[in-house]
């Protein structure tokens, strides 16, 4: 990587000081480095970007889906925010394949690309020659690990083919070549060539929904974001996508064999919107549309701007499952508004998004509700926190050191539950309007910027803490952020029907009934913590009894069945084994196939013999997220 020369840097810094302000929504290619990127905890160990010395600041796209050779090909037109004196711009790029740079008149830049690494990538450097704007023409990796190819038999169609996009954390320079860093936010516009029949959809203002004819076929669609966001959160998707409005700003495409149950299911979205807005200011990026994708989507949901990727996995029939929807929805504030600047600070976009989405759900659907998610997080953490050494294991801490580490190791239970656990924490100690007039002013005067742990902490002690010595130690700050394990003073929400539920769960344990009345009645949150509470141990014919009366291994409601197939597996109890093999095979969320391949690898032959020949089969099926960590377990 090479190294910013001395000049440069004092020709930027003095640049910095010369007060010339960036616009309030879109930075241009002359606006200074935001203040955060200057300070020491603002490096990112997981980019080759050099932003004190040249930074992009809008990328436009312009890509054809080649679904033959399974890239996208084409080119990106970069503005970069240099020092005066500036010879160069790294950029972060992995498996691209380079065909040309040149300036906005075509004239050819010399570049380099670097020694790879396995987990960054490879620096492309770029001789800037004077050059403010810079044209690079590439075709994405073969194997790029952002994209997702997926032929018509992995649709819920079965006729035509798909693409996805899954850019965080550091994937997306496998498709873009971009300073690919949360803290360097940047807009952006696109033009997507997409084959006859297909709808090529984007995270920005979709400014052809019909798309325009190409010379030779296919269709072109334009894309644009004109506020800064953080390049994980370009996002695409090709395919044969149709559309639903849910209200006057909100609507969700799907393919269309789905759509019925789809938009049935995410009737309550606009009010989602309002409950948000309610607790915590305006909604800043015009819509909010959701798109739900093929089963292989790999996580939960992604908080792409303007258009939320979900997975399938949260249609349930009845509704149950949108507090995901909420948590996607909160990141609009936590997350794409204000944003983790490196990924040691991960927490910062979590933990705020599971405490919003906390705040509306219980504004929509009441605080019994709200409580029950809570708990069922907190025991969530519980586990977390066992599994990653017990309460001094180092990464049981907010701010985490992932040095030499895919920043995905700290995706964990402990940048969510922790994080909202701690927020919930300072709520119960200045009081929740307090804490609100504090968090709604924090969104507005850190809105589209970076925000680092070091940053958070100061901003609270600034305008919240105020010097008060007695809130200061009631809280804890420093003990919460930097330190392992959860402090004495954590606020665990308990919810007040779990009790009940617990004390069924150890009756049947001990040969009690199943309670058919209470389950029938109980809502998804009280079903998963009675099949979760369950003894670890129980007898084959205690198992059958409890599938028979609750239809576990059918189950058509994703967090039921899950815990249920935990539970299975950890009883070695083979009549459940088809209902595992059709879940791990129908669905790649990674949330509920690594633990269950874990589970399996966990007991022995019987288990090993069965999760290496499920995953022979299913591996291909999945996205590169999933199995790279399902490589890690399935040895």
């Amino acid at each position: 990587m090479p190294s910013p020369k001395s000049t440069a840097r004092a020709a930027l810094l003095a640049f910095l000081l010369c007060g010339v302000a960036a616009p309030a929504l879109a930075q241009t290619a002359q606006s200074p480095v935001p203040a955060i990127l200057t300070t020491p905890e603002a490096r990112d160990i997981h980019s080759y970007a050099q932003p004190l010395v040249a930074r992009v600041t809008h990328i436009d796209l312009d890509l054809t889906a080649d679904f033959a050779g399974q890239k996208m090909t084409g080119t990106a037109a970069l503005d970069i925010a240099a020092a005066p004196d500036a010879k160069e711009v790294v950029l972060d790029s992995k498996g691209l394949v380079i065909h040309a740079v040149t300036d906005d008149k075509g004239a050819a830049l010399p570049w380099t690309l670097g020694k790879a690494d396995p987990i960054l990538g490879a620096p492309l450097t770029v001789q800037l020659n004077g050059a403010r704007r810079i044209v690079v023409r590439y075709d994405s990796a073969s194997d790029g690990a952002a994209l997702q190819w997926l032929t018509p038999a992995q649709t819920a169609g079965k006729t035509k083919p798909y693409l996805f996009s899954q850019g965080e954390a550091i994937l997306n320079r496998t498709w873009i070549p971009t300073q690919d860093s949360p803290g360097i936010r940047q807009t952006w516009t696109a033009r997507i060539v997409a084959p006859e029949g297909l709808k090529a959809v984007m995270s920005a203002e979709m400014l052809t929904p019909n798309g325009e004819p190409v010379a030779g076929g296919g269709r072109a669609y334009r894309f644009r974001m004109d506020k800064p966001v953080a390049s994980y959160l370009i996002a695409i998707a090709v395919g044969d996508i149709a559309f639903q409005p849910l209200g006057q700003r909100t609507g969700v495409y799907t393919e269309p064999s789905v759509m019925k149950k789809t938009a049935n299911e995410l009737v309550d979205v606009e009010k989602m919107v309002e409950a948000a807005e309610s607790l915590y200011g305006p909604y800043a990026w015009g819509r909010y549309d959701l798109l739900v994708l093929p089963p292989s989507f790999p996580f939960g949901g992604m908080e792409n701007p303007r258009l939320t990727f979900a997975t399938p996995t949260i249609i349930a029939g009845d509704r149950s499952l949108v507090s995901l929807v909420a948590h996607e929805l909160a990141h609009s504030w936590s997350g794409n508004l204000v944003n983790n600047a490196t990924w040691s600070d991960f927490w910062l976009n979590e933990g705020f998004t599971v405490y919003f989405e906390n705040r509306i759900m219980e504004k929509l659907y009441g605080k019994p509700r709200a409580d029950m998610l809570a708990d069922l997080g907190w025991s969530d953490l519980q586990a977390t926190i066992k599994a990653a050494g017990g309460p001094t294991g180092a990464d049981t801490r907010l701010h985490l050191d992932l040095a030499g580490r895919d920043p995905d190791d700290g995706m964990t239970d402990i940048a969510y539950e922790k994080g909202a656990t701690f927020l919930r924490t300072i709520e119960k100690a200045v009081g929740r309007p307090r804490w609100d007039a504090y968090l709604k002013d924090y969104f507005a005067r850190h809105a589209f910027q970076s925000q680092t742990t070091a940053g958070f902490v100061a901003d609270l002690r600034e305008n919240l803490i105020k010097g008060d010595p007695k809130l200061e130690a009631e809280i804890g700050i420093d003990k919460w952020v930097y330190g392992a394990g959860l402090p004495d003073n954590a606020v665990h929400v308990r919810s007040a029907a779990f009790p009940a539920v617990d004390a069924l769960a150890a009756a049947y344990g001990k040969g009690g009934p199943a309670p058919l009345a209470k389950w029938k009645a109980w809502s998804t949150p009280e079903r998963t913590r009675f099949v979760a509470s369950l003894p670890r141990a129980l007898s084959k014919e205690r198992l059958a009894t409890l599938d028979k009366a609750f239809g576990l291994s059918v189950q058509g409601n994703s967090e039921i069945r899950f815990v249920w197939l935990e539970l299975a597996v950890a009883n070695r109890y083979d009549p459940a084994l088809p209902s595992l093999e059709a879940f791990l095979t129908d669905q790649g969320r990674r949330k509920f196939v690594a633990p269950l391949f874990k589970d399996l690898m966990a007991q022995g032959d019987w288990g090993q013999s069965i999760a290496k020949r499920i995953y022979a089969k299913t591996r291909p099926l999945y996205h590169a997220v999933t199995r790279q960590t399902v490589d890690g377990i399935v040895k």
